[in-house]
């Protein structure tokens, strides 16, 4: 094997690991994670986007380390995955953004749970997208409290329903405010307790649906924009003024957070990171780079990363070293000097030694993976060899319009061997493992929901959009329509069967019935529900067109107990007497473990 290529090989496989120093709870410093979905690396003004103003993550960038070759996965849940597990997605089991594809496995271990046994309070507020149920969900993978929304996107950013610690509870006023609230009133708890908080803000924004406030978007309705897309044809003008108002209000509230740190008098000693999840969600400024959101470019791949602890790391910090979102666990670890043995070897290193300016310290040669549908890409401290082959230049070449793969045969060859060699070792079978069932009845929350995203169907029904997150199903017209979930039950007992439902008057009378194995039970639709759907009079872009559903308020309907026994079966729900001038609309079933 060539010298080059059994470098970047070993590298691949076996990445270096940090040495964690130990230091009591009192002395560590609380640590804020902030995640933005679907902004791109061009939507801040320091990045040379003229089209908004970005004051308070400028000021958070300059005041600590900047990252310049910071990347990330293509979409949301494969990098949410890496930044909690410091692995790359495929080893933790994710191959998807839904239908139970962006579940982490249970046996990973997570920044949650490392910071938790360091005596950590932990907290996450928004997005979750790794988990629905036990043993996945938040408040069963290290984290205290939770406060948001456990799908990949959710259909209202207004007065929206959301997860608190496994219950659903009604929000009010613009979803990232209200989130930042209560990240900031979580920090504030636990320093009034003298307890240091891990503290995971994860925004839904600028994820569709485009809403703003009327505050937001009075600055950008019908603004003319300067700073445009590689290609201007390629952009959709209202799209892009409707991102860029919500990523104002992120930068809105990154303002409110660090000015409570001032005044709790904790901002010395306080970690906050800020990145994204993937490139932009449209074709937009990006400062020149090819891809967005879904592709394995720079453009769809660079993020972000601002790392701000003034009392270890000099402001004005520029950090070229390619980094990655699997470095993040072992680099926060480190900074807050955690002692910790990962479960399974990490992918990512610690860069703590250089944001702490060690001059001894020199980070190993090694290849960054970039991984979705369309194929892999490698990143090297000055290459970048996309998913058909090509070579470019990064340094000299961001745009990636030359390609080096005839000039350079050897390096592209040697990267080449190393992208098959990752994906022979992490695109198995038993990674991308798309049969797992749904979990029912685990440890860790009273009450098990199954969303209609994670539902099979057949006959009549369909779902009410293209994309499932926040979809619910129609069309259940028919005694023969049938509802399906694949589960795997954990405790065996007697559960508590509640379905969310829409039905018109002609249906008052259906006989709803719940099966699993030979047992059943049932109740009658004793009254009408017909919902209207919302969420248009809020939305900036028309969400009907990239095939995302509206919104409703479903009633329950209290189908009885049943008995369900440990292991893996199927819950089918089904109609008996239904009209046929009746449409049933479902949303969700909860089975809640009533007797052991």
């Amino acid at each position: 094997m060539r010298p080059l290529l059994l470098l970047l090989t070993l590298f691949t496989l076996y990445p270096s690991r940090s040495n964690l120093s130990a230091a009591s709870s009192s002395e560590r410093p609380h640590v804020i994670v902030i995640l933005a979905d679907d902004q791109g690396w061009g939507d801040l003004s320091l990045h040379g986007n003229q089209n908004l103003n970005t004051p308070a993550l400028d000021r958070l960038a300059s005041q600590g380390a900047q990252f310049t070759n910071f990347y990330v996965q293509p979409v949301c849940s494969p990098t949410r995955a890496e930044f909690l597990t410091g692995r790359y997605y495929p080893r933790s089991g994710v191959y998807s953004t839904g239908a139970g594809g962006e579940r982490i496995n249970a046996d990973e271990q997570l920044i949650s749970e490392v910071f938790r046994d360091a005596g950590y309070a932990t907290g996450a507020f928004g997005k979750w997208h790794s988990g629905t149920q036990a043993p996945y969900h938040p408040n069963t993978r290290g984290f205290d409290e939770y406060y948001g929304f456990t799908s990949g996107h959710w259909g209202s950013y207004f007065d929206a329903l959301l997860d608190h610690n496994g219950e659903m509870v009604q929000s009010s006023g613009y979803l990232p405010d209200r989130l930042t609230t209560a990240a900031i009133e979580f920090i504030e708890k636990q320093h009034k307790q003298g307890r240091p908080s891990f503290t995971y803000l994860a925004l839904p924004t600028p994820h569709s649906p485009m809403q703003t406030t009327d505050e937001d978007w009075a600055r950008f309705e019908g603004k003319k924009l300067a700073s445009r897309a590689t290609d201007p044809a390629t952009e959709d003008l209202q799209h892009t003024r409707a991102a860029l108002a919500m990523v104002e209000n992120i930068d809105q509230n990154v303002a409110r957070l660090l000015a409570r740190l001032d005044e709790l008098d904790i901002e010395e000693d306080t970690i906050v990171v800020y990145f994204t999840d993937n490139g932009p969600n449209g074709w937009r400024y990006n400062g020149g780079m090819q891809g967005k959101k879904g592709g394995t470019d720079e453009g769809g791949v660079r993020s972000p990363l601002f790392i701000r602890y003034p009392s270890e790391i000099e402001a004005d910090t520029t950090i070229e070293t390619i980094a990655g979102s699997i470095d993040l666990l072992p680099t926060l670890a480190e900074l807050a000097h955690i002692e910790y043995q990962p479960q399974k070897r990490l992918d990512g290193i610690s860069l703590a030694p250089e944001l702490l300016n060690d001059h001894d310290w020199q980070a190993p040669p090694r290849l960054l993976y970039s991984y979705w549908h369309e194929g892999v890409s490698a990143r090297s401290q000055d290459y970048r060899l996309d998913y058909a082959g090509r070579l470019y230049h990064i340094p000299s070449d961001r745009e990636q319009r030359r390609d080096l793969s005839q000039a350079k045969p050897d390096l592209a060859a040697a990267l080449t061997a190393a992208v098959s060699t990752w994906k022979e070792a992490l695109l198995t079978p038993e990674n991308l493992n798309k049969s797992r069932p749904l979990t029912v009845g685990y440890p860790g929350l009273a009450s098990t929901q199954l969303p209609a995203r994670d539902a099979q169907w057949s006959g009549n029904i369909k779902r009410s959009a293209r994309w499932p997150n926040c979809s619910y199903l129609t069309g259940w017209t028919s005694d023969a329509d049938r509802i399906t979930f694949d589960v795997e039950v954990g405790q065996a007992g007697t559960y508590t069967a509640t379905i969310l439902y829409a039905a018109p008057e002609s249906a008052v009378g259906t006989e709803i019935i719940l099966s699993a194995g030979e047992r059943q039970t049932s109740a009658r639709i004793q009254k009408a529900h017909t919902p209207p759907a919302y969420g248009r009079e809020r939305d900036r872009v028309d969400r009907s067109q990239n095939g995302e559903s509206y919104v409703k308020d479903f009633a329950p309907l209290d189908l009885g107990q049943t008995y369900l026994s440990t292991g893996q079966t199927e819950i089918k729900i089904k109609t008996l007497g239904i009209p046929n001038t009746a449409s049933l609309e479902f949303r969700m079933l909860t089975l809640d473990l009533t007797q052991h």
